[in-house]
């Protein structure tokens, strides 16, 4: 299980014009500049062709609970199996084993089954210095811990607990995982282990060398959903500006909720400040030029002034 999950890649028209087609009652839908498809009209979002290339039997299973606020999403709770259908972009096509229904799924809240995503104490993509500050945070206690990717040894993993110092206070303390010719792992030579769930089992039972013994996974917080569906010109009305953040040569930036559901970041430019056209160009390169360690741009509103452009919340 993750704190951050995969970002966003674009989705592509599918062939079957039964499968689900995701709407919004606000969302004016126009063609995200980093779409291949050449056949969507501006008014209905793309539909994924299905996975391909032996996927058929891939099952992913939830890590929260999710009620769908788009027309075409599927509803789950978290342990809920899904086949995945297509698993292109941010939103996969999924059926639900448990209900048989077909809908979109937000990527981020699921691990393929049998994954080291399903385990709570497993966090994809962390970095040393995000574990230290998801440890430290409030509801975590002496002994919590985590397994993260490691930054230095790809394919190799650490482990971080929470300790306490009488003199210093709580600190985390990381630990290498080392990993064997034949699988298996280990911190210390002294002790061995087929896999990281027994690892983990053994030094809950002893701390054995660590610094604690481990007691509860690190607490994750729901991850945002991802962004809507194709939504990129979207209505001016559908955000709520609410708390303003900084203000510059050329505008403004504001905390926003977008459709009463999702925060945003939503900078506001001053009239005049650069043609619709000239920032559209502009607005499309950032738009393709999307990686996880940038701030995302999600959409725009450009219809009349002040321009819009809006980006993902970044909270820290």
């Amino acid at each position: 299980m993750g704190c951050a999950k995969s970002k966003e890649s674009s989705d592509q028209q599918g062939k079957s014009l039964n499968d689900p087609v995701r709407k919004s009652n606000t969302a004016l839908y126009v063609k995200d500049p980093t779409s291949n498809s050449h056949s969507n009209t501006n008014n209905v979002p793309s539909v994924p062709s299905p996975t391909s290339g032996g996927h058929d039997d891939v099952v992913a299973v939830a890590l929260y609970d999710y009620e769908g606020i788009h027309e075409g999403d599927l509803s789950f709770k978290k342990g809920e199996k899904v086949k995945v259908l297509s698993e292109q972009g941010e939103w996969w096509l999924g059926r639900s084993l448990l209900s048989n229904q077909e809908g979109y799924i937000p990527s981020n809240y699921f691990a393929k089954d049998n994954s080291l995503e399903m385990e709570e104490w497993f966090f994809k993509g962390v970095s040393r210095k995000d574990a230290e500050r998801y440890l430290l945070a409030s509801g975590n206690k002496v002994g919590s811990f985590m397994i993260r990717d490691s930054e230095t040894n790809i394919g190799s993993y650490s482990l971080s607990v929470r300790d306490h110092d009488p003199t210093l206070g709580d600190a985390v303390k990381h630990y290498k995982i080392r990993t064997l010719d034949n699988g298996g792992f280990y911190i210390s030579p002294r002790i061995t282990f087929p896999s990281l769930n027994n690892l983990v089992s053994h030094y809950k039972k002893q701390g054995d060398g660590l610094c604690q013994k481990l007691s509860k996974p690190c607490i994750s917080e729901k991850p945002q959903k991802p962004w809507e569906k194709d939504a990129w010109e979207i209505p001016r009305e559908s955000l709520r500006l609410e708390k303003k953040l900084g203000a510059g040569q050329f505008g403004e930036v504001w905390l926003a909720m977008y459709n009463n559901h999702t925060k945003v970041a939503v900078k506001t430019m001053k009239p005049g400040t650069m043609s619709v056209e000239a920032f559209l160009m502009e607005a499309n390169l950032m738009k393709a030029l999307q990686h996880d360690k940038l701030v995302r741009l999600n959409a725009v509103v450009t219809k009349e002034e002040p321009i819009y452009i809006i980006t993902e919340f970044m909270a820290k």
